[in-house]
């Protein structure tokens, strides 16, 4: 029987919010400051994979993330995602949840020690997701494409899964482009510039890419969080592979890959990028949706082209006449 005005101890702890994390470190994601605090240095590992090559770019109020791992627990299973107002959670099962509220800057994760050892997996589906939707409220609009620069002048190009997004990226990369992001891309909602910030210390390609890339031979293709093959390479491998965590968006290309098409753009209707763009978006709320219309327009007036190719030699050739300027 519990005594009145004597804290039960046993019971305090069933909230899991007393279990010591001596582990922490500070990371910058896309370059906004996050301070991370653990009891797991596997989740100190898969933090560092995550987020250990970018550098603060951004002044701003830190994000905080607390990771707790039992040795309870199977490895996630794939999560859902659920949200009321400022408030979210990812849900997996009794033993591997987050949660997270973006007006305070704060969010938990709880995991199995199986969940923690697979990297990878939590990353995707905790460490990652927590810290990008969290962003996503405030501080930057993700785009569903890839992006290089050449001359200074940046290149969103989007599409379909399948659209060779990530393949066409790197393969202007290897043609002395800059490569900037191959997956998301993130805009600054409050900023007029057009910038576009990736995630340039990795690039990931569907399981063919040694066929098309002689360098990527000894990479093996591994079964990615969605259930895709994938190869996934730190292009820290490739020094002569030229990166940037950002560059100004001036053109916009939606990939149409077709087997046998000769490489052609036609111009495309801003409306008609801005209701694409938009519609691949998560539904955060009129308020945010508000802060990612906004941000979207400003690229979306950019030139913008319908583009249908077969081979990449043509494909790089055509973005460059496209993308034609001055270097700056």
């Amino acid at each position: 029987m519990s005594i009145p005005g004597v804290l039960d101890t046993q019971r305090a702890d069933a909230l899991l919010r007393n279990v010591e994390l001596p582990l922490s470190a500070t990371y910058y994601p896309l370059g906004f400051r996050l301070d991370l605090a653990t009891n797991s240095r596997d989740v100190m590992e898969a933090a560092a994979e995550a987020w250990g090559s970018f550098r603060a770019e951004f002044d701003c109020p830190p994000l905080e993330l607390r990771v707790t791992v039992q040795e309870r627990g199977d490895r996630a299973p794939e999560p859902v995602f659920r949200a009321q107002r400022h408030l979210f959670s990812i849900v997996a099962d009794r033993d591997n949840l987050a949660a997270f509220d973006p007006q305070s800057m704060f969010g938990f994760c709880c995991v199995s020690a199986k969940t923690a050892a697979d990297h990878m997996w939590l990353r995707w589906h905790f460490l990652e997701s927590v810290v990008y939707m969290i962003l996503a409220q405030r501080h930057v609009v993700p785009v569903h494409g890839a992006s290089v620069a050449r001359h200074g002048s940046g290149v969103l190009l989007c599409g379909a899964s399948g659209a060779g997004k990530s393949t066409l990226a790197y393969a202007c990369a290897r043609a002395g482009w800059t490569f900037i992001g191959d997956d998301t891309i993130m805009l600054l909602p409050e900023s007029d510039d057009r910038v576009g910030i990736g995630k340039p210390h990795q690039a990931r390609f569907r399981d063919d890419a040694p066929e098309l890339f002689p360098e990527l031979a000894g990479y093996t293709a591994g079964s990615r969080p969605n259930g895709k093959l994938a190869v996934e390479v730190a292009l820290a491998q490739f020094p002569q592979i030229r990166t940037a965590s950002h560059c100004t968006i001036d053109t916009v290309v939606f990939l149409e890959r077709r087997q046998g098409a000769r490489a052609q753009a036609e111009p495309m209707a801003a409306a008609e990028v801005l209701d694409r763009l938009l519609q691949e978006g998560p539904a955060y709320g009129d308020e945010v949706l508000g802060r990612h219309e906004r941000a979207i327009r400003r690229i979306a007036g950019m030139p913008a082209y319908r583009m249908r190719y077969d081979t990449l030699e043509e494909a790089v050739d055509l973005l460059a006449k496209l993308t034609c300027r001055e270097p700056r």
